[in-house]
């Protein structure tokens, strides 16, 4: 499959994708954060980049690109119902939590301020509604006692970097 991924931070999964996912070819990294560190990554993993924070301009990209699927992968911002309706059952999101549970931001915080024993991360088709998509596969992670918000969100990083490439290799 041809793939474009689309980020906002550090880009760690986009950087696992391209070194667990060798079947298929990374065409595109779309970010919408000027300093963004995934376009970094991108440019020493020689993959074509490029900032946008216009949906219909992500759009195009992508058509541009023959992109068969979408990997939102950090990508800390809500698409709308045009963007999903431009890729129907072609966009999937990596989320920091067993969704249905924690939706959206700082989903590791809520469930440790709720009490939880475990959280972990789900990876889920998008629809127009926010993390509310059917998921595809879930790992979880113990929250251990002692553990904060830096310690759970190192594991459930790590748990990421499984799960994504693991999905992306089964499709």
């Amino acid at each position: 499959m041809r793939l474009g991924v689309m980020c906002s931070g550090e880009g760690t999964n986009f950087e696992n994708i391209v070194h667990s996912c060798p079947k298929h070819e990374i065409v595109l990294m779309v970010y919408n954060k000027k300093k963004c560190k995934a376009r970094k990554r991108a440019e020493r993993l020689n993959i074509n980049s490029c900032y946008s924070v216009d949906e219909d301009d992500i759009i195009a990209l992508f058509n541009a690109y023959e992109v068969d699927m979408i990997v939102m992968a950090g990508w800390m911002k809500i698409v709308s119902k045009k963007f999903v309706d431009a890729f129907p059952g072609r966009i999937i999101n990596l989320h920091p939590s067993l969704l249905p549970k924690y939706k959206g931001l700082n989903a590791i915080e809520q469930a440790i301020n709720a009490g939880e024993e475990e959280t972990g991360c789900s990876v889920h088709w998008v629809t127009e509604e926010l993390d509310s998509g059917k998921v595809i596969r879930q790992q979880t992670v113990p929250i251990l006692p002692g553990d904060n918000v830096k310690t759970v969100t190192r594991a459930v990083q790590q748990c990421e970097h499984h799960l994504l490439p693991l999905v992306i290799n089964a499709m």
